[in-house]
């Protein structure tokens, strides 16, 4: 490691963790999360003609995202022998299930293991989490292994990088959701918890808001989400798609022209001195800056609008000034507030505001003309909550984590 490393790395560790380790593919990689143009390529390889991948292409999508298939042998519309080169080479896994948590108010958890795991080393996990409702059922899906961001009331803000998600782990989440839920053409759905009954998809929104900083790892969540919102697979509508990003400020406008879907803004406070120890990314990206890129989100209207986290924490940034300000803030923008009561997890310092305060909070900017609903708290029970996320990938001692920061330093 060089002295400019070094440097480096202690300059930006309050800010921003650094990765420890790269995704490594496995030997058959899995289809999933491929874009059109790498499953055009990828049959090439297995020997497809080109004159007929487009219509192949189209068929791996269809059973892949329209018909949630676990293996290429059930693809029936395709050759047995084509099917056989496939599975020779590729597959269609996704995450496997190691944990499965049921609230008492029907939010699932799950303790997800990456299929592409480094041979000899400890695997990665992630968490995922479902929340139903009336008429809706939301999924919060996790981006990176552990989180580079280090927010001080945030659970999953304490544990290490691992590595970015790739584009298949990511939308693998979405196919382990809709797996478990029995989310399929003529599938079952669980008897143990609560899922939305009304005829329709269990899973109808999906929100980047699990492990992790979505923008810093733009192109992979990207490309999972294009094929979210891809209305000849999943087909998940762009306006109930969300990424929630802390503040990443040169990423937010190219998430708006090249994934166009909804955006909420990790806020939690409405000065920079106090925002700065809060969303430590604030001191390289201050209040101003960040504000300036929400009112030109491209494509923002009163259809569409920026959601501005706001976690209430007791003393901290819950006084009726705060609300004020906050006001303020974001006048003239087609805004919302989202007020979140803090959820505890083992070792934080902070308390969540009284429920009256918050009450009060909440008028202040309902009166301004602004929607301020306070999120109810789902899932604590099974620490499934906002900001409650952390995996079992914690585990590694400590001389295997200074271990792979070494390397990840040298390469």
């Amino acid at each position: 490691m060089t002295n400019l490393q070094i440097a480096d790395l202690q300059t930006a560790a309050p800010i921003e963790k650094i990765a420890l380790e790269r995704y490594v593919a496995p030997d058959r990689p899995s289809f999933v999360g491929m874009t059109r143009t790498e499953l055009a390529d990828a049959l090439g390889a297995a020997g497809v003609p080109e004159k007929q991948r487009k219509m192949r292409v189209q068929q791996l999508w269809h059973w892949i995202y329209v018909r949630g298939v676990r293996e290429i042998a059930e693809m029936t519309t395709i050759s047995k022998e084509l099917r056989a080169q496939l599975a020779e080479r590729y597959t269609v896994a996704r995450p496997e299930v190691v944990a499965e948590q049921v609230s008492a108010d029907g939010t699932r958890k799950w303790l997800l293991r990456l299929p592409s795991e480094n041979p000899g080393e400890r695997p990665h996990e992630v968490e995922c989490v479902y929340i139903p409702d009336t008429g809706r059922g939301t999924l919060c899906v996790s981006s990176q292994v552990g989180c580079t961001l280090t927010c001080s009331f945030c659970h999953t803000g304490t544990q290490r990088l691992v590595r970015n998600l790739t584009a298949g782990e990511i939308v693998g989440q979405i196919l382990v959701a809709r797996d478990r839920l029995g989310d399929w053409e003529g599938g079952t759905p669980p008897t143990d918890g609560i899922v939305p009954l009304d005829g329709g998809r269990y899973v109808t929104n999906v929100v980047m808001m699990g492990m992790g900083e979505p923008l810093y790892n733009f192109d992979a969540v990207k490309d999972a989400l294009l094929i979210v919102t891809d209305g000849d697979g999943i087909g998940i509508s762009r306006r109930k798609v969300t990424i929630s990003t802390s503040g990443v400020v040169p990423l937010i406008e190219r998430a708006g022209e090249e994934i166009g879907v909804m955006l909420a803004v990790s806020l939690h406070a409405v000065r920079d001195e106090l925002r700065n120890e809060l969303v430590p990314l604030n001191r390289k990206y201050p209040l101003a800056a960040l504000m300036d890129a929400c009112r030109n989100y491209p494509g923002l209207s009163n259809a569409r609008r920026i959601t501005f986290e706001y976690v209430m924490l007791k003393g901290i940034n819950d006084s009726l000034d705060d609300a004020r300000a906050l006001v303020r803030l974001v006048m003239g923008m087609h805004a919302k507030i989202n007020l979140i009561p803090f959820n505890p997890w083992p070792g934080s310092k902070y308390e969540c505001s009284d429920w009256d305060q918050i009450e009060k909070f909440s008028e202040v900017i309902f009166n301004a003309g602004y929607s301020s609903p306070v999120r109810t708290p789902r899932g604590r029970d099974i620490l499934a909550a906002c900001g409650q996320l952390k995996s079992e990938t914690e585990k590694l001692s400590a001389r295997e984590r200074m271990a792979l920061r070494a390397m990840s330093m040298t390469e």
